[in-house]
């Protein structure tokens, strides 16, 4: 429905911090050169059925409050229950990012349009066009919905296509990926899987040290393979055993007998139950 902006109620006022904030002028932004995309959520007043409480979109109407604009459209809830709506929405990664530029500027849209509605400059934009250039697509593939770095994909680019690869795999693995990781594992990493003609630069290091951070980075990378070999079988050894160990202290007789005999048993056995229910 189309309502008057004067006729909604927000559920409680933007921050002046807010207001200064990335996030607040990105969606202003967005308003400005392409209009509400996400209509914001309303319910009626049980009382006064002519004016409407705001469920979410508190920044939107802020915004448009600001602008000084009369109405706007909006989504009308049957029921007044103030939670967030968008609460399940996964934030794009920056591949994805990436290929909806990729397919806007395919459609004929400017860059410079782009530019003004995330609210950044050009060269974010071209940087972020650019993005897998350089990067193979089994590495692409993997970090597809990752929170990565722009500068990440950087030094990726600083390593062959296999060892991006495994690079990956470490990044997924320790769930990290902030750009200092990246620099570490291309620090670490021997000269024969270095692209040609892209040295390592490490700021602070010796050539002792690096020769150390490779020889450590290759024992990292093999135990890791060791690890993902038995992760499944260890794994279910661990479920059975923890089920098993609730069982007992499930029983009476047991629990009682380990008390007057192995205490110490006890101990870890409860341990190790708190711990389960905890997970």
């Amino acid at each position: 429905m189309r309502i008057s902006i004067s006729d909604i109620a927000p559920l409680r006022e933007v921050p002046t911090n807010v207001r200064k904030s990335v996030k607040y002028g990105q969606i202003a932004a967005s308003i400005a050169e392409v209009g509400i995309i996400e209509p914001p959520v309303v319910a009626r007043d049980s009382v006064d059925t002519g004016r409407y409480h705001l469920l979410d979109g508190h920044l939107r109407i802020d915004i448009l409050r600001e602008r000084g604009d009369a109405e706007v459209i909006c989504l009308v809830a049957t029921e007044d229950e103030a939670f967030t709506y968008n609460r399940r929405v996964s934030r794009i990664a920056i591949i994805q990012e990436h290929k909806m530029i990729l397919n806007a500027v395919k459609k004929g849209v400017p860059e410079e349009r782009l530019a003004r509605a995330l609210n950044v400059d050009i060269a974010s934009i071209r940087k972020k066009r650019n993005l897998l250039v350089g990067i193979c697509p089994e590495a692409a593939d993997l970090l597809r919905d990752k929170h990565v770095p722009l500068n990440a994909f950087v030094d990726l680019r600083r390593l062959k296509p296999m060892r991006q690869i495994v690079a990956a795999e470490m990044m997924i693995a320790m769930n990290r990926y902030s750009t200092s990781y990246v620099r570490s594992i291309v620090a670490g990493t021997p000269d024969d899987q270095l692209v040609e003609g892209r040295r390592k630069v490490v700021r602070g290091l010796t050539d002792e040290q690096i020769s150390l951070m490779g020889r450590e980075s290759e024992a990292l990378d093999r135990e890791f393979k060791l690890i993902e070999q038995s992760y499944g079988a260890d794994h279910l050894d661990l479920v059975l055993a923890t089920g098993y160990v609730q069982r007992l202290l499930g029983n009476v007789r047991v629990v009682r007998h380990l008390a007057k005999h192995h205490a110490d048993l006890l101990s870890e056995f409860q341990k190790i139950a708190e711990l389960q229910r905890a997970a």
